[in-house]
């Protein structure tokens, strides 16, 4: 059990990359936490159900009886409640567009980079339509060791999160080499550079049992296409 100074409950599941950054980021912080894995692709238990009635998904974060959802909120709150290794930036245009990158990654490159793009009937327009959205990335963390700067930060984990470690295997399970070394070396390079950090290192799931996941979803995305 989590210390009773902290009282930590996270409620999220291995494949989610929204509940994988909130790990990243409580491990960070030193912060102790129980965890809850949910299979939500078969079901949702009575305590997510009770716990987020709204949008029925994780993560679900309880700290000392106060529920927050939202990985980028829940993200801020641990920035905020635990001061230790920082994870936004300091200065006010920093955290403003460490917010913004986020919200584009989580938006726009999931939607056109992978549901657009799995119910697409033109599959190499779509494919370039999700590589120009993700050279604003390449572009972004060009000449720069981290999204964050000099260590792992926010944006990091947020892209980290859903590009590498949950598009990336999405993807390769399709048959489709999004992000080639040649097209985009600087964002391989942060990549492989992540890759290397042990917190991160805990929360990366299991490549193969993910890409089996990722087609699972790819095969619903296309069933409700077919359907509407």
């Amino acid at each position: 059990m989590a210390e009773k100074e902290e009282d930590v409950l996270l409620i999220g599941s291995w494949a989610s990359p929204f509940s994988r950054r909130v790990e990243m980021a409580l491990k960070l912080k030193g912060v102790p936490y129980d965890y809850s894995d949910e299979d939500y692709l078969v079901t949702k238990s009575p305590l997510l159900l009770q716990l987020n009635p709204i949008y029925k998904k994780v993560p679900v974060f309880v700290h000392k009886g106060k529920v927050l959802l939202e990985s980028h909120l829940i993200l801020e709150y641990i920035d905020q409640t635990w001061t230790r290794n920082p994870i936004l930036p300091q200065d006010p245009y920093g955290k403003a567009m460490a917010r913004f990158w986020a919200k584009f990654v989580d938006e726009q490159v999931t939607l056109i980079g992978f549901r657009s793009l799995v119910k697409s009937e033109e599959i190499d327009v779509a494919i370039k339509e999700a590589q120009e959205l993700i050279t604003y990335l390449e572009k972004e963390i060009t000449g720069k060791m981290f999204f964050g700067g000099e260590t792992i930060g926010f944006l990091d984990m947020v892209v980290g999160s859903m590009i590498p470690f949950c598009l990336v295997r999405g993807w390769e399970g399709m048959g489709i080499d999004m992000i080639p070394n040649e097209q985009f070396p600087e964002l391989n390079r942060w990549i492989e550079k992540i890759k290397e950090i042990e917190i991160v290192r805990e929360c990366i799931p299991n490549r193969e049992k993910n890409i089996e996941h990722m087609m699972k979803i790819v095969g619903r995305i296309k069933a409700a296409s077919k359907t509407a």
